[in-house]
């Protein structure tokens, strides 16, 4: 079973980020806040479609549902 660990260290060793934090507790249902310089310019969808990207068949295969939330550093910093 795929844990929230697994698919944080999985984004992270594909795409440079400065946050990433996941959560989730029954192995298949997820959510996730990603932050990277890597979302500059892109608008949500093709955000997305790098952290699918980054997560490859995991996303086939072990993840049922993953929500994320992906910020740039700057919006991220606006938040904080």
């Amino acid at each position: 079973m795929i844990t929230a660990e697994n698919i944080k260290t999985t984004i992270e060793s594909s795409l440079p980020c400065e946050h990433v934090q996941v959560e989730g507790d029954d192995g298949r249902h997820f959510s996730a806040l990603i932050v990277s310089a890597e979302f500059n310019g892109k608008n949500t969808v093709q955000q997305h479609q790098l952290v699918y990207k980054s997560l490859g068949d995991k996303m086939k295969q072990e993840v049922h549902a993953l929500s994320m939330r992906t910020l740039t550093p700057e919006q991220w910093g606006q938040e904080s």
